[in-house]
């Protein structure tokens, strides 16, 4: 499952800016099947040139929930799921330091669409969220607001899975779980319907020999 996420905030630091609007778009890999979409009260001033950017006003956010109120259902939604965003590190920097500010540790795997975009969809001059839409006709009529530019992040990893076989996995670094090259009769599916929990997986070739055992504690993640 993939949380597909994008914010707005006050200005382009974590360490001193905060967020005034968030969207959560639950996938599971076909389609989305939930979502969570809130305007937060930064509990600090929105300069004019963010409101012109995002339109978001202050005004806007006088009434919304502040982040700790909103907090809970974040946790829940993204507990367990993989971390989506275009440009990743901005995103899970920002819900990273919130949830610091709370005494609360939020880890979760992440897979950037702008680096999955420079690998799998090759030859573009830009790879912005705007810039890459528009070459693979992704609307946004909601530019720079947090559940246009999440909706469009949907389509795009729509494309980068169909692209990637249906299944996109992180794994160390920058680099992320493809089947391209494998054996063409290998189902992806039944990947996705492995546990990740420890235990004990079998590797047998296409003939039904035994090729190889192995024991991990997150049997999804190894194989």
């Amino acid at each position: 499952m993939y949380t597909i996420i994008d914010i707005e905030t006050t200005g382009g630091n974590f360490r001193n800016g905060k967020i005034t609007e968030i969207a959560i778009y639950l996938h599971d890999g076909k389609k989305v099947v939930d979502e969570f979409v809130s305007l937060v009260n930064p509990e600090q001033f929105i300069p004019a040139y963010i409101t012109q950017l995002t339109g978001i006003t202050n005004e806007m956010v006088a009434d919304a929930p502040c982040f700790y109120q909103i907090a809970k259902q974040i946790v829940e939604i993204t507990e367990g799921n993989i971390f989506v965003a275009h440009n990743a590190a901005f995103d899970y920097g920002f819900i990273k330091a919130e949830f610091e500010a709370l005494g609360y540790n939020f880890e979760r795997e992440t897979l950037c669409t702008v680096k999955l975009s420079r690998k799998i969809l090759k030859g573009y001059k830009s790879y912005s969220l705007g810039n890459i839409c528009e070459e693979l006709g992704i609307n946004n009529d909601a530019r720079h607001r947090a559940a246009g530019d999440a909706l469009a992040t949907v389509e795009l990893f729509n494309i980068l899975l169909e692209k990637n076989n249906g299944m996109i996995v992180p794994l160390e670094g920058n680099a992320f779980f493809s089947a391209s090259g494998l054996h063409p009769d290998l189902n992806v599916e039944k990947i996705k319907e492995l546990p990740q929990k420890e235990g004990v997986y079998y590797f047998y070739n296409d003939k039904g020999d035994l090729i190889y055992i192995g024991k991990s504690n997150n049997i999804r993640k190894r194989v």
